[in-house]
Parts: structure tokens; sequence; C-alpha cells
């Protein structure tokens, strides 16, 4: 009886252990230093484009992989979405990694920082009044 809740146990843990991670929880990969030297500014940020957009889509992979692997594992003892080959973690690290790497690039070569959807949604909001001219009190 002892020897089978042992090995219950180490099943449980191993199953547990082969879960697809959440995607905030994956580290990027180290990137070589000059990846992405050599790229004008307009490059890398059709290149940090084209990564974001991988990222969110294996990101959303990973997800329904992990979710998968939880109900699996609640259910009949097996991450599922792993062993079927769900489990997208080292696409999520690469492109994170490359991320990193072309926002690294970008500072370097003193490029603009790539936040399309801020500066879209900054450019559409209207400009804040000036505040109202009067005396000003100093705190107290």
């Amino acid at each position: 009886m002892r020897t089978g809740g042992v090995a219950l146990v180490a099943l449980i843990a191993t199953a547990v252990a082969g879960c697809a991670k959440n995607p905030d929880a994956i580290a990027p990969i180290a990137m070589p230093a000059n990846a992405y030297s050599g790229l004008s500014c307009e490059q890398l940020a059709t290149e940090h484009r084209r990564s974001s957009e991988a990222l969110e889509a294996v990101s959303k992979q990973q997800t329904q992989a992990a979710t998968g692997d939880a109900v699996g594992v609640f259910l009949i003892g097996v991450p599922v979405s792993s062993l079927s080959g769900g489990d997208k973690e080292g696409l999520v690290a690469q492109h994170k990694g490359e991320i990193v790497a072309i926002e690294g690039a970008m500072r370097a070569g003193h490029c603009a920082t790539a936040a399309p959807d801020a500066a879209s949604s900054a450019a559409q909001r209207p400009a804040a009044a000036p505040p109202p001219p009067g005396p000003v009190r100093a705190a107290q």
C-alpha cells in the first residue's frame, strides 16, 4: 500500500512537471549582441513588429496548451497538450529573446522605441488642456 502511494505521488509530480508553462513564466533566450547590428531603424522596427506578432500568436497557443495540460492532469493525470506537441515554450522564449535583442539594437542605434499601439492611441487622444491660470500654493 505504501509503495503504491509513493508511486502515485511520483506519477503526479512527473505529470505536473511536464505541463506547459504559462507564457508569462517563460524567460527569453539569450541572443547574440550583434544579431541585429547593421540594420536601419526602419528595418529594426519591422523586425520588432514581426517578432511581436509571432510572440503574440505562439503565446496564445502556449496559453491553450497550459490550460489543456491543467485540465488533462486534473481529469486523467496526464498533460495531454504537452504530450501531443502543443507546448510552444521554445518558440515563446525565442521570440522574447528576439524582441530583447532588437530593442537593444534600437537603443544602441538611437532609434525611436517601438511601441506602435501606444503611439497610435496617443495620436488619437486629444491634447490635455493647460492648467488654469492663478496663484500656485506651496504644499504645507
